[in-house]
């Protein structure tokens, strides 16, 4: 996991936006797009930039693809910011 990467692509509201919503299950880009007034196009190119950032994944099912939150990934980058956010002895890490 390389951190700059994850941290441009949280770097946009949208981009955390699409995260948000993939948290309760997959969503095509049709359901995802039903979410933003921009066009599929940015989607399309937000959607790109967490993949390479490892934080979603994509499944083509039938004509569709499928987009879910990568958790392995996620998980990782909690415990990054969590390790950031570390406060021992009153002092910062």
């Amino acid at each position: 996991m390389k951190p700059q990467p994850l941290f441009q692509a949280l770097a946009d509201p949208s981009r955390r936006r699409i995260l948000k919503l993939l948290q309760p299950g997959a969503l095509s880009a049709g359901e995802l797009s039903d979410h933003f007034a921009f066009s599929l196009a940015s989607l399309s190119h937000h959607l790109s930039i967490l993949k390479s950032a490892d934080l979603i994944c994509a499944e083509r099912r039938g004509q569709h693809i499928i987009y879910s939150l990568n958790t392995s990934v996620t998980e990782e980058l909690y415990r990054l910011i969590a390790d950031l956010l570390k406060v021992t002895s009153g002092e910062p890490a």
